[in-house]
């Protein structure tokens, strides 16, 4: 069974590499970027690589639109947050802001030409009540109205349903946790609060700290469930290990954190394909600090194929026949990471019989 490396994976690895590459090499390498929400990000390593004069014309118009796109939407998500936090400013709680949005708010590389599609924050979960009226009486509704999804979001999840805003029509995801409360892991959000970094210059708002935004990401990609964009999650990964990885303590403190947390079994997965598939610089020692935590050998060549699979962008070019079924099977994983078994039957039954709500 083939798992190759799809040519975004290598371009983003390898910008000069594409150079020699021909037109169909070109038109394929656009298509998959644009499915996997890459296409900025691409032009960023071509840009980085110093290498953006030499892009054939064609691919480099495309880079000029998105880098406006991106550019546009960093300040969509900067003002976006800035009416969110003052909807919260009476809160009395930590504003932790996850993934994309702590990205471009703490100013870290992660969010440099990163599309996004909704804002995410976390907080004690004793304040998600006062949170939500504050929010609605700034005009963001649950998106979610049926009892079902009601109960399914707020019994059983880490966050409540969907808010969208009424007039914006922005998204925000309100947390308590990062993983859900039926998840066979379980992570006490205390101890991500308790170590939640303020950002500068705006009071009350914070990010996860360093090894947490990690760990974070990885169980967003590796417990998810939802690979369509899997190699998009995968490159902000490879950006928060390139950026924080060269301070002295980030690698012992990583695995610590993540034994502490009881998500060893996922920052493993994290590191061996992120270093497998966009060549992350994991030191040896600190993979082989984790080697107690890896599944058998076995399990292990089995997982590879599903990852690796998987985690290529959602794009026939980059696709064998393999690829449907690991997605498929990654997908029943996370929920059944996600809900004990019985639960988990219940769940997928009443989805498959009920009739979906047309948007």
């Amino acid at each position: 069974m083939s798992t190759g490396i799809s040519l975004l994976s290598r371009a983003l690895v390898d910008p000069a590499a594409c150079l020699l590459w021909d037109v169909r090499d070109w038109e394929t390498l656009l298509q998959q970027a644009r499915r996997a929400n890459l296409l900025a990000r691409l032009a960023l390593g071509f840009e980085r690589a110093g290498l953006l004069s030499q892009v054939p014309a064609g691919p480099r118009r495309h880079f000029d639109a998105v880098q406006k796109v991106a550019d546009s939407q960093q300040r969509a998500v900067r003002w976006e947050v800035g009416q969110i936090a003052m909807a919260l400013h009476d809160l009395r709680a930590p504003v932790v802001l996850l993934k994309g949005a702590a990205y471009v708010m703490a100013g870290l590389p992660a969010a440099q030409n990163r599309l996004f599609a909704d804002v995410d924050i976390l907080l004690p979960r004793e304040r998600l009540e006062a949170a939500e009226y504050s929010l609605q009486a700034e005009g963001w509704q649950n998106i979610h109205h049926d009892a079902y999804d009601q109960r399914y979001y707020r019994e059983w999840m880490h966050e409540i349903p969907p808010m969208r805003h009424q007039r914006r029509d922005t998204v925000i995801d309100v947390h308590h946790n990062i993983l859900p409360l039926s998840s066979r892991l379980a992570v006490d959000a205390r101890l991500l609060l308790a170590r939640a970094v303020p950002i500068p210059g705006w009071p009350g708002l914070y990010r996860l700290d360093d090894v947490d935004l990690v760990l974070h990401s990885a169980c967003h990609l590796f417990l998810d469930g939802e690979f369509d964009k899997g190699l998009r999650d995968l490159v902000d990964l490879d950006a928060l290990l390139r950026h924080f990885g060269g301070q002295p303590y980030f690698w012992p403190d990583l695995q610590a954190r993540a034994r502490a947390l009881g998500l060893g079994r996922v920052l493993f997965y994290a590191l061996r394909y992120s270093a497998q598939i966009l060549q992350t610089p994991v030191p040896p020692e600190a993979s082989r600090a984790l080697r107690d935590l890896a599944p058998a050998t076995a399990l292990l060549a089995w997982m590879d194929g599903l990852f690796l699979r998987a985690l290529q962008p959602d794009h026939p070019s980059s696709e064998d026949a393999w690829t449907g079924a690991a997605r498929r099977l990654l997908y029943l994983r996370a929920h059944w990471m996600r809900m004990p078994t019985g639960l988990l039957i219940r769940h997928l039954a009443t989805k498959a019989l009920r009739r979906e709500p047309e948007e």
